[in-house]
């Protein structure tokens, strides 16, 4: 019976893998764009990307000559793999932030967006803007500093409330985050209002956008969104035991308290990240971990890999879509909210509200 789980769960990894590398090479050829990729053979294509890669980072005759014959193709691609590859390390973020937090609170509509802890970031965010910011501590940004301050100010408020006579309970836990989300984008619009920012950039950066995005939005979030994940994973046995109620891993020898609180400072800080980059990218961190578990089950030592790899591929799907279809006229936030909201519905609708 394990060996059956064990192939079966390779098999989904190896099927989410080949949908990540499909996903990743149709980001770098679909766009509006007016160089024509379509001409080129499968293999033609992986030899612009790997010319364009040459050219930009090494001086070399080879690279110089690569950029010197195809200019337009070098220039895109090279914009595009910026693009693709922080959408999924965004994707990734938003979906370990989103395991963490079902898990940790035992309910299937627990989110970072849901509970409110990506509109704390924002708030953070506009507090870094309002004061005027601009400095580096351990490798933190202001703006990401702000953004972890913020989303985890939130989410310990949210927690807090939300935990009466030793249980969190869920009608508390969703009013409660979806109260502070509220009051949090209320108190950061009040202030970008007041400080008469440029509206047109913050609603598009409010709703989750990669217009305009480049390799230091990639640095600003890859160390934080690769050891998040990887430390998502070593978590993965003390999630399980968490599973089984505070009693039992007590017994079992986990120390309950630490590892929650560390686990709610690894979410916060993946949300954080991600949100400090591209604004809020809704429903990611609900729906992916949800239909993962269906698919692998709740073992999080194959749950994190598989809801870590579907969280790239969606926003990257999503991000491709805006640039190829809608021509970027539309925030990507917009889209997964579309396509996060009635699955959320669903899940309120469910008479069965356990945890799966």
């Amino acid at each position: 019976m394990a060996h059956d789980k064990r192939g079966r769960h390779l098999i989904v990894t190896a099927v989410l893998v080949l949908l990540l590398l499909l996903a990743f090479m149709l980001a770098l050829f679909c766009g509006s764009a007016t160089a024509d990729f379509k001409t080129l053979s499968f293999t033609g294509k992986i030899g612009r990307i790997v010319g364009s890669v040459w050219s930009r980072t090494c001086d070399t005759a080879a690279g110089r000559a690569e950029a010197t014959m195809y200019p337009m193709m070098s220039n895109i691609l090279w914009v595009r793999l910026s693009r693709a590859t922080l959408a999924i390390l965004v994707g990734m973020a938003l979906a370990a932030a989103g395991t963490i937090m079902q898990s940790f609170f035992q309910n299937p509509m627990a989110s970072p967006y849901i509970l409110g802890i990506s509109s704390g970031a924002v708030l953070g965010v506009t507090v870094a803007g309002m004061l005027s910011l601009d400095f580096f501590v351990i490798g933190l940004s202001s703006k990401s500093l702000f953004a972890f301050l913020g989303s985890l100010a939130i989410t310990f408020t949210v927690y807090a409330l939300s935990r009466q006579g030793g249980r969190i309970h869920n009608t508390t836990l969703l009013l409660t985050g979806i109260a502070m989300g509220t009051l949090t984008i209320g108190l950061s619009w009040m202030i970008m209002f007041l400080r008469s920012y440029n509206y047109d950039e913050i609603i598009f950066w409010l709703m989750g956008t990669f217009n305009n995005k480049n390799w230091s939005d990639v640095a600003m979030v890859f160390p934080f969104s690769v050891a998040g994940v990887v430390l998502v994973r070593v978590f993965a046995r003390d999630l399980n035991v968490l599973l089984m109620g505070e009693e039992t891993a007590q017994h079992l020898g986990i120390s309950v308290d630490k590892i929650k609180i560390m686990l709610l400072v690894l979410a916060t800080l993946l949300t954080a990240s991600a949100v400090a980059a591209v604004g809020i990218v809704g429903f990611v961190g609900l729906v992916v971990p949800h239909l993962m578990r269906l698919i692998v089950g709740p073992d999080h030592r194959r749950l994190i890999t598989a809801s870590v790899l579907m969280g790239g591929i969606l926003v990257l799907l999503a991000d491709t879509f805006v640039r190829a279809v809608l021509l970027e006229r539309v925030p990507i936030g917009i889209i997964t909210s579309v396509v996060g909201s009635p699955f959320f519905l669903y899940l309120l609708s469910r008479k069965e509200s356990r945890f799966v």
